[in-house]
């Protein structure tokens, strides 16, 4: 199974990482890190509408590389002047050829909050993604237990992120409530096998109560998916692919915000 395959090279990634920078090392560089400027982005998600993470990604294990030419700033900057809620940042180098760099140069070229996409398997992790600029996290349900979703997200609101506790299943979704998940995502890839179902998210959507804002993530293509997911009551869609595809990324986002809004105008009436 892929997924497995992504935690195994992520363990031996961390190791290397814990043998160059201690965990100690590492909290001292978030003790003195100035406070976040950036927007809170469970606030953002709370504002009417359906919010847009635009995601940074070179490659995928489904697709290999996505984009030959990757100038990962000047993709976030394009993101970030199109008014994106977020930017989705990969740092999984073994499957996705993503770095732990990328995150840190973007983190001072934008405004919008980031999210650090990985497969979060340890603390360590999360003070990493805090010491090289993130404000969001990535935990996957189908690889903690439960009491890691809570210790981890407690954690990264302890140090002043956010955390995306993500699920697939109805079983997972359910763990997540459990955990008291702040934010849910529910993907609409399987990550075993990497297959794209657009409808897991509509499907498993009422499962999550009204007050907690969910995020539907994978397989969002045309504007016409997103005006659907806001119609459905998603407060955010975490589009990667997609837009990296794009040749005017820019507008592709102003389109998809467009669409939002119209959905918002008629649900007003």
């Amino acid at each position: 199974m892929i997924l497995d395959d992504l935690v195994a090279a992520t363990r031996i990634r961390l190791k290397r990482h814990q043998e160059k920078v201690s965990l100690a090392q590492l909290k001292r560089r978030v003790e003195q890190q100035s406070a976040d400027e950036n927007p809170d982005f469970l606030s953002i998600l709370n504002n009417p509408g359906l919010h847009v993470i635009a995601e940074v990604k070179k490659s995928s294990p489904s697709k290999g590389t996505i984009v030959s030419n990757f100038p990962y700033l000047q993709i976030a900057e394009t993101y970030d002047k199109a008014g994106t809620d977020a930017i989705s940042v990969l740092t999984e180098p073994d499957y996705f050829n993503g770095h732990l760099n990328y995150l840190k140069e973007i983190s001072h070229k934008v405004t919008a909050p980031i999210l650090r996409k990985d497969f979060t398997i340890d603390p360590y992790m999360i003070y990493e993604a805090k010491a090289n600029g993130a404000s969001i996290v990535l935990l996957i349900v189908a690889i903690l237990t439960d009491h890691q979703l809570r210790e981890y997200r407690e954690l990264a609101e302890e140090l002043g992120m956010q955390a995306i506790v993500e699920a697939y299943t109805e079983d997972e979704v359910n763990r997540a409530l459990q955990s008291d998940a702040k934010i849910i995502g529910i993907n609409n890839r399987n990550l075993k096998d990497f297959h794209v179902d657009f409808n897991n998210s509509l499907k498993l959507k009422s499962l999550v109560p009204a007050n907690i804002p969910v995020i539907a993530e994978s397989g969002i293509q045309t504007q016409a998916d997103v005006a659907k997911l806001a119609g459905a009551g998603f407060k955010g869609v975490l589009i990667g692919e997609t837009l990296m595809r794009a040749a005017d990324k820019q507008a592709l986002i102003q389109a998809f915000k467009a669409s939002t809004a119209v959905t918002d105008s008629k649900a007003t009436k």
